[in-house]
C-alpha cells in the first residue's frame, strides 16, 4: 500500500505548478507522514539562498550540503548553523569543489546576469576503503526576475547532478540529471492573474577521457551547458510558445465571433429599414 500512495503522491506532484509545490508537499506529508522521507528526497522544491557570514557571498541550500539542521557554504568550507561534526568533502573533491564555484560563477553571470546565485557540491560517492574516483557532483543556479509592467513575481531554478564513474584507467562515465524549474506571475487590468509556471527533466549519458581531475571540471561545465541551453529551448517553445499560440487562437476567435455579430446586427438593421 505504501508504494501505491508514494507512487500516487509523486504522480500528483509531476502535475503541480512549481509555484505551489511547497504547499502541496506539506498538504501530502500531513496526509501520509510515514512517506515524508520519501517524499522529501524524490521531490524537487524551489531552492532557497542564504548568505555566509563569513565570506558574505550567496549559497543555494539542497540536500547535497545538508547535514541535520545545518547547511555547508561552499565559500567557506563552513556549516551554518555552526556543528561540531558536519560531513566535509576530501582535499581531493574539495580542490575540485572551489575550481567547480569560480568556473560556475563566470558561467552564471554570462547567463543569467543580475540577482542569479549559483553553488557547486562535490561529494564521495565510494566508502573510504574504495580505490576507485568516482565522485559526484551538483550544481545549482537560482535567479529572481525582477518585477516588470504585468510581471509582478518569477524565477528560474536549475539542478544539475552528476553521478561520474570511472570505466577505466583515464575515462570516465558521467550521468548528468537536469531538473529546471520556471515560474511566472502575472497580473494587470486586461488578463487579470496567471501563473505561467513549470519544470522539465532530462538526463543524459556521456564519456569521456580524463589525464587528470582539474579535467572533470571542463567536461562537467561542457556537459551542463549543452543540457541547460536543451532545456531552455524546450521550454520556451512548450511554455512561452504554446502559450502564446493558444491566447493568440482565442483572440482570434474572439475577434471571428464579433465578426459574425456585426453582420448579423448589419442585417437586421437592413431587414429593419425595409420593413418599414
Amino acid at each position: 500500500m505504501s508504494d501505491d500512495q508514494l507512487n500516487s503522491a509523486l504522480n500528483l506532484m509531476r502535475r503541480m505548478p512549481p509555484s505551489s509545490v511547497e504547499n502541496c508537499l506539506a498538504g501530502l506529508i500531513e496526509l501520509v507522514p510515514d512517506l515524508t522521507d520519501e517524499l522529501l528526497n524524490h521531490v524537487d522544491q524551489p531552492l532557497k539562498v542564504e548568505k555566509d557570514p563569513k565570506t558574505g557571498k550567496q549559497y543555494i541550500l539542497c540536500d547535497y550540503n545538508r547535514d541535520g539542521d545545518s547547511y555547508r557554504s561552499p565559500w567557506s568550507n563552513n556549516y551554518y548553523p555552526e556543528m561540531d561534526e558536519g560531513f566535509l568533502p576530501s582535499d581531493r573533491l574539495r580542490k575540485l569543489e572551489v575550481m567547480g564555484n569560480a568556473l560556475f560563477d563566470v558561467y552564471k553571470k554570462m547567463y543569467f546576469s543580475g540577482s542569479a546565485v549559483s553553488s557547486v557540491y562535490f561529494f564521495d560517492t565510494d566508502d573510504e576503503e574504495s580505490t576507485s574516483k568516482s565522485f559526484g557532483a551538483c550544481f545549482l543556479i537560482h535567479k529572481d526576475c525582477e518585477p516588470i509592467k504585468a510581471l509582478k513575481k518569477g524565477w528560474w531554478d536549475s539542478i544539475h547532478v552528476f553521478e561520474a564513474q570511472e570505466d577505466k584507467a583515464g575515462h570516465f562515465v558521467y550521468k548528468l540529471t537536469t531538473t529546471v524549474m520556471v515560474a511566472m506571475e502575472m497580473e494587470d487590468d486586461k488578463c487579470g492573474v496567471i501563473d505561467l509556471s513549470g519544470s522539465m527533466t532530462k538526463q543524459s549519458t556521456t564519456r569521456k577521457s580524463v589525464k587528470d581531475d582539474e579535467d572533470h571540471v571542463g567536461h562537467l561545465g561542457k556537459i551542463l551547458e549543452e543540457m541547460e541551453l536543451q532545456i531552455r529551448n524546450a521550454i520556451e517553445g512548450i511554455y512561452i510558445q504554446k502559450t502564446r499560440g493558444v491566447i493568440n487562437s482565442m483572440r482570434n476567435q474572439d475577434a471571428a465571433k464579433e465578426s459574425e455579430w456585426e453582420q448579423i446586427t448589419k442585417s437586421l438593421n437592413a431587414a429593419v429599414i425595409n420593413r418599414g
